[in-house]
């Protein structure tokens, strides 16, 4: 083909193309405007599950709702800033397309007062009205589970007359679009990692002392049995229980370390659990525990103080924690469970309301067969710290539950149903793990939590190796190899950065329906197929000029970057690593210039992700380093595959 034909063939694919996403883009502007949909019917962001079920039945949080030029779903945010905030967002007219109407609640169709907590309560649901001829008060005592919010009003008077009440300033939609917000999105939860690893190493030594109590008993000298000593022993005091093996089920209802003294077994009677705890500030340490029963979920009643009725997941506390464990501590906060080894039945370890408690150096093996048992360590109500242990055969290795500000870390999971299960649970730490050998999921985080970070950790031989859910979470640093799924998006507003994603048969698979995610500077390599996204529209994989790396793009010229968009869900670019000759195919003329297209035409790509600057080397060589994919990481001006 002569290269003015070539030329020809390429301005006509962009023409096709132009000329199509034109005709999905074309709005009529004399067209009725679109009603406001009920709010359970859009795809919202903004609040987490765990906040949305707290709230009181009275309870309105001001909400918008945004249709999009190209998002066919309609988005509602609850707060009016969380929209301000997101729109200023890079690459967010390329996501979404241009706003066709904004609604917001309108608070002059109710009677409305503020909570101690600042939450709205009205008379009423509040109904619709446009942003741009609302008026908003900010800075007032008004709040939402996250922080401050903005209260929108049809009225400018009932604006004003609800500013002078609770201490608030009166904006147009104009100025509101000016107005700062203070957010805990993805960047926040990034910066303070090194601050929650000092808070646990603040909390691991605030429980430290307990291994140093004075000794006030000895197991065998004036008193027969463990439970005997306990009952003796004056609070704040070390029992120790020489070597032996203890037929026994005990209940500490004192603050008492129980300090084993070489090799210490406590044996149950296969009922119940075999420690009980309900005492602040308890130790176990230098013990092995067995003979628990097989309960696994739903107790009568628990020990310690029982849920408030009122709260929204009493029963699932009632039935999740009131199974049977090794050792079960139940509103004992503050507490040490240290080199200690747990053959379970049921749930190894389970710590519920426990405060600043820390599971240091334990090891629990559960069940061989996932099925017959629950949690290795399961904590409700907890944010306990997790350190240097390592569970075997869990259903769940652990299991968090509203366990916010929970950390894990330095620990090992293997051969669980999933390794690292949060539920509910927000601004936990999940650090330096060795996650392998899952049944099902590595790492896994569902129902919608907010901030978490996942960091520094190897997941490998699982069928997802991460999985991540809810919004503003931090996930770098990770090295997922040899698993079915390396890295699965379900989440919003979320940062994966500097990652490894190796030797899977699909690195990363998106299905947010809201393309927020920010995925850059990760590195892809020897995966069956790099990546897949689900319905919605493109995902746009490039933060501030900086792509991905991918094995297999090439460049026509050398350099740090390649010249040319990279799309892993493209029919061609997700071969390139793999099939001889199809970087041929991808330098035609056409390809060349559809590729162009991918990241400069808002929504021309639904369902599909594209990255707009990818590297020709490795972003992340010292975690490559020593791994089997080290060599496969070739520079993308190489042409062919080995």
């Amino acid at each position: 083909m002569s290269g003015r034909l070539r030329r020809i063939v390429a301005v006509s694919v962009v023409l096709v193309v132009v000329a199509v996403v034109a005709g999905l883009f074309v709005v009529d502007v004399d067209s009725t405007a679109p009603e406001p949909a009920p709010f359970d019917d859009t795809v919202s962001v903004g609040l987490s599950a765990a906040d949305q079920h707290g709230l009181d039945a009275d309870v309105e949080l001001p909400k918008a709702q945004v249709y999009y030029s190209q998002y066919e779903y309609v988005v509602g945010y609850y707060g009016v800033e969380t929209f301000v905030e997101t729109q200023r967002t890079e690459g967010y007219t390329q996501r979404f397309g241009y706003p066709l109407v904004v609604y917001v609640s309108d608070y002059s169709s109710v009677d409305v007062d503020l909570t101690e907590e600042g939450h709205p309560v009205t008379d009423g649901q509040p109904g619709w009205t446009d942003a741009e001829g609302a008026w908003y008060v900010t800075d007032s005592e008004a709040s939402t589970p996250t922080g401050e919010t903005v209260v929108p009003f049809s009225s400018q008077a009932d604006a004003t007359a609800f500013a002078d009440a609770h201490d608030g300033t009166v904006r147009s939609w104009g100025q509101l679009l000016e107005t700062e917000f203070d957010r805990d999105e993805a960047s926040v939860v990034r910066d303070r990692v090194d601050d929650q690893h000092a808070d646990a190493d603040r909390r691991v030594e605030a429980t430290a002392d307990l291994r140093d109590r004075p000794i006030s008993t000895v197991v065998g000298e004036g008193s027969e049995t463990i439970q005997e000593a306990i009952e003796e022993a004056p609070a704040n005091t070390t029992i120790r229980v020489p070597e032996g093996e203890y037929e026994e089920t005990l209940e500490i209802e004192r603050p008492l370390t129980l300090l084993g003294d070489g090799d210490v077994t406590i044996r149950g009677d296969g009922n119940g659990s075999v420690v009980t705890a309900t005492a602040d500030r308890t130790g176990l340490v230098g013990l092995e525990i067995t003979g628990s029963g097989a309960q696994r979920t739903g107790a009568d009643e628990l020990p310690g103080d029982d849920p408030e009725d009122e709260e929204w997941d009493a029963t699932f506390e009632q039935n999740y924690a009131g199974g049977d464990a090794g050792i079960a501590m139940h509103t004992a906060s503050d507490s040490l469970v240290e080199d200690v080894t747990v053959h379970s039945s049921a749930s190894g370890i389970i710590i519920r309301r426990g405060g600043e408690s820390v599971v240091r150096n334990a090891t629990v093996y559960s069940p061989e067969a996932w099925t017959d048992g629950h949690a290795g360590i399961l904590t409700v109500h907890s944010p306990i710290v997790v350190e240097e242990s390592t569970v075997y055969d869990g259903r769940d290795g652990l299991y968090a539950h509203q366990s916010e500000e929970l950390v894990v870390r330095d620990s090992t999971f293997d051969g669980n149903r999933l390794g690292v299960h949060l539920m509910h649970t927000s601004e936990a730490l999940v650090a330096a793990n060795d996650v392998h050998d899952q049944v099902n999921t590595g790492i896994y985080v569902m129902t919608g939590p907010e901030r978490n970070a996942l960091v520094d950790n190897d997941v490998r031989s699982d069928e997802y190796a991460i999985f991540v859910s809810g919004s503003d979470s931090y996930v770098a640093g990770n090295v997922l190899t040899d698993s079915r799924v390396g890295l699965r998006i379900d989440s919003t507003g979320t940062i994966y950065e500097h990652n490894v994603v190796a030797g899977n048969e699909i690195g990363a698979k998106e299905r947010s329906l809201l393309p927020t995610n920010q995925v850059y500077a990760n590195d892809f390599v020897d995966n069956d197929v790099h990546g897949e996204a689900g319905t919605g529209p493109l995902r746009i994989w490039t933060e501030d000029g900086v792509g991905n790396y991918w094995q297999g793009p090439f460049s026509l010229e050398s350099d740090e970057r390649t010249d040319r968009a990279y799309s892993p869900t493209a029919p061609v670019d997700q071969r390139l690593h793999r099939v001889d000759g199809t970087p041929t195919l991808a330098r035609s003329p056409a390809l060349d210039a559809m590729a162009g297209l991918q990241g400069s035409v808002p929504g021309m790509r639904t369902g599909s992700s594209v990255d707009l600057a990818p590297t020709c080397e490795p972003n992340n060589p010292d975690l490559l380093e020593g791994t089997a994919w080290e060599d496969r990481a070739w520079s993308c001006d190489r042409t062919t595959t080995p």
